[in-house]
């Protein structure tokens, strides 16, 4: 269990480098094209969800990542013996974590991840985090039934 721990520390050090330099080095709104077209960073304080759904609802927010993180690590310790389950959970802890970090310091999600050729919400790595360990949750529970 130590070791998903340990990756979960990781992917939260590297979502909130991401995030510090961001901040660091564009302003908000700030638009610099990587793949003309493609892929984009931008950066944006979202104080919603995706889409800025129930924008500037920090304490809502809060204590949901509050609760999710509870339940998160209780199904993590029910499925210690469960490698694929406890990486996909470990993600989206450390998702989880991660914007909650922002939450709480800043009032505010900082996101950048912007793609280009779809309308989709601007996005941060803790959001990737959570997308890919849902994605792999739910191979795992359907693969299961």
């Amino acid at each position: 269990m130590i070791l998903y721990f340990v990756l979960i520390l990781v992917l939260i050090g590297i979502d909130q480098g991401i995030k510090m330099m961001t901040v660091a080095n564009l302003s908000l709104g700030q638009v610099v094209n990587i793949i003309p077209n493609w892929f984009s960073l931008t950066r944006l304080n979202n104080s919603g969800a995706a889409w800025s759904i129930l924008e500037g609802q920090k304490w809502f927010f809060v204590l949901v990542g509050l609760i999710a993180t509870g339940l998160i690590i209780t199904f993590m310790f029910h499925y210690k013996e469960k490698k694929m389950y406890l990486i996909s959970l470990s993600l989206i802890l450390a998702g989880t974590i991660g914007n909650l970090i922002d939450r709480i310091h800043n009032g505010y999600v900082v996101d950048m991840f912007q793609l280009d050729f779809v309308n989709f919400p601007i996005f941060n790595g803790a959001d990737i985090f959570l997308t890919i360990g849902i994605i792999i949750l739910t191979v795992l529970i359907i693969k299961e039934k």
